[in-house]
């Protein structure tokens, strides 16, 4: 394991004319992540992730729980575990003035690499900057700057990067073109952690997943191993008497949500049970508008696991 941390806690003390105020942004979070993979936390914003992150990279000290760092101790050894990870922050860490090429051989020299312009030539040509290399921060587009970002924790080629929130306020094509270069991390042996909101990405990228929700762990495993722990498929039903509809259906189902103008049934095999279904509908006198089946996603875990979808706090999809 390159990372594996029990118990750790995070709280903060904010301080206002009415008095101070403590939060609990993390309250016990185990974890463990595996050499060469992409493991992700997921979860809306104020969840804990940013947080857990900043404690994992020795940004922050914890308020309690222990972790194992690319072998090394987090509380103790610090410095070491430092010169073994990249961190890619929300806002990236790209300055305006400087060009790419200036802060990446700053970085380099930074962490001591033997030879910080060829270093910083090599990871520009990986991220295909070099083109722009030459250019001020201030002139290079959001996806750009995200890869500049990128390249700057990945100039002393750590084992193990950090990546909070790294796609957000990019564009679809952007985004696609960042996870794609994600993944090649992870097939050269770079372990990747990284914090999203986004229910594509962590589908897409993420070998292992936790989903965090208020500051714990409310679900942790594969993409498809959650998904399927929640059922796996979903039929949305279209109908007037949604109440009597989910009354009738859940002795056969696995779970049933009424949300909004729809009923949302849970069913292992969908193909197989729903002319059941169909049938136990219209045996009540219950007539159908519409019905769609797809497969559970992990906002369903999420909702299953907190009792409110992940797009209801603001996340993307």
């Amino acid at each position: 394991m390159i990372i594996s941390a029990q118990g750790l806690k995070k709280s903060f003390t904010t301080k206002s004319r009415k008095g101070s105020q403590t939060v609990e942004a993390v309250k016990g979070v185990d974890l463990e992540v595996k050499s060469g993979e992409i493991y992700g936390v997921l979860g809306p914003n104020g969840a804990g992730k940013t947080t857990t992150i900043r404690m994992l990279s020795t940004l922050i000290t914890p308020d309690a729980g222990t972790a194992v760092i690319a072998g090394h101790d987090l509380v103790k050894e610090p410095a070491q575990i430092r010169r073994k990870l990249g961190y890619v922050s929300q806002a990236g860490g790209v300055e305006e003035q400087n060009t790419a090429r200036a802060q990446v051989v700053f970085a380099a020299r930074i962490y001591n690499v033997p030879d910080p312009a060829k270093a910083a030539e090599e990871i520009l040509r990986k991220f295909d900057l070099s083109d722009i290399a030459d250019r001020p921060g201030r002139t290079l587009s959001g996806g750009q700057k995200r890869r500049v970002a990128i390249a700057l924790g990945l100039v002393h080629t750590p084992p193990l990067l950090f990546l909070d929130e790294p796609t957000t306020g990019l564009d679809p094509q952007n985004r696609a073109n960042l996870w794609d270069r994600i993944k090649e991390l992870r097939e050269q042996g770079t372990s990747v952690l990284l914090s999203t909101h986004y229910l594509e990405e962590a589908d897409a990228l993420c070998d292992r997943l936790a989903i965090v929700d208020h500051g714990v762990i409310v679900a942790e495993g594969t993409p498809a191993e959650l998904k399927r722990s929640v059922s796996g498929d979903v039929v949305t039903l279209r109908l007037d008497g949604l109440e009597r509809a989910a009354e009738v259906l859940t002795p056969l189902v696995a779970r049933t949500r009424v949300d909004e103008d729809v009923l949302r049934v849970y069913v292992d095999d969908g193909e197989h049970a729903l002319p059941s279904l169909l049938r136990t509908l219209e045996a009540d006198g219950l007539s159908l508008r519409s019905i769609t089946m797809e497969r559970a996603t992990l906002d369903d875990v999420f909702l299953a696991k907190t009792g409110r979808s992940l797009r209801d706090t603001g996340a993307a999809a």
